[in-house]
């Protein structure tokens, strides 16, 4: 019987399984990932570099577009949406016969239940399939263009009134959403502006069965970015329309679903919330 030296045993036993983040084929991708633990409602920056062609991306089993960037390397903000299980994951980029597996952390960010008693005359409000389907529609929105630059603004002035990720239950009922963007409290009429620079997808009344949104905007900002404005008073854009970071596209308002006039403020990446703190005055 031949015995193998203890350091030769632990280096067949390493050549056997290689680790998760090497390629599964001779080339090696260059794979970077910003930051590799995130909390719920937070998004992974991911960026593959020397590539001609899109790389293919994954995670928890969805399938995310990446982007051509002005340096020539691809990128991808990728969400991790508010109710997913914290622990241990995975981000999978594949280019060709190359393929890379980069560990991600995903960590709770311990968000409270918000107990909300509504109007009697908002009591009871459902969405329409109309406010649903075309709201739904517009934040899947990815046009290949990056068109905003610099920071994103705060689109209103007034106190954060309610943050994104709070679990909600309205009237004393059970608990079967969370909030999907933070509130800011303003006085009706106060102006709106976009939070940057995009093109306007969606504008939606509550004559048009709004019921729950109310006058609500959508503006997409290029490569898997939405911004959603709701509760409006008034809507002064149209849809298709191209707007500058700062340009007015309404006014705050109470209308659908609002204990007081405020506006909602949410933020998509591929269709999915995100915390829209995340943006304001910062650059990506």
């Amino acid at each position: 019987m031949i015995r193998l030296a203890p350091f030769l045993l632990i280096f067949l036993s390493l050549a056997a399984f290689p680790s998760a983040a090497q390629a599964l084929s001779s080339d090696t991708l260059r794979v970077e990932v910003q930051e590799t633990a995130k909390k719920q409602g937070e998004f992974f920056s991911v960026r593959v570099s020397g590539e001609r062609t899109p790389p293919s991306l994954w995670f928890m089993g969805h399938t995310y577009t990446m982007f051509r960037q002005p340096d020539s390397s691809w990128r991808a903000l990728v969400p991790v949406e508010n109710l997913t299980k914290p622990g241990g994951y995975a981000l999978l980029v594949r280019a060709g016969s190359s393929e890379t597996k980069t560990p991600v952390q995903v960590k709770p960010n311990n968000r409270k239940i918000q107990y909300i008693t509504l109007d009697p005359s908002k009591q009871g409000l459902k969405a329409t399939e109309t406010e649903k389907t075309r709201v739904k529609a517009a934040l899947l929105t990815e046009s290949p263009e990056k068109l905003y630059t610099g920071t994103f603004l705060r689109p209103s002035p007034g106190r954060t009134s309610s943050l994104f990720g709070l679990k909600r239950s309205y009237d004393g009922g059970p608990v079967e959403s969370y909030h999907k963007g933070i509130d800011i409290s303003a006085p009706q009429g106060t102006l709106v502006k976009s939070t940057a620079k995009g093109r306007v997808v969606l504008c939606g009344t509550v004559k048009a069965g709004f019921r729950v949104h109310g006058n609500t905007v959508v503006i997409d900002h290029g490569q898997g970015l939405t911004t959603i404005y709701m509760h409006l008073h008034t809507i002064t854009v149209k849809e298709g329309q191209g707007v500058e970071k700062g340009a007015v596209i309404g006014t705050v308002g109470h209308t659908g679903i609002s204990t007081a006039p405020h506006l909602h403020w949410g933020t998509y990446l591929y269709g999915t919330s995100v915390d829209p703190q995340l943006f304001e005055g910062k650059a990506y």
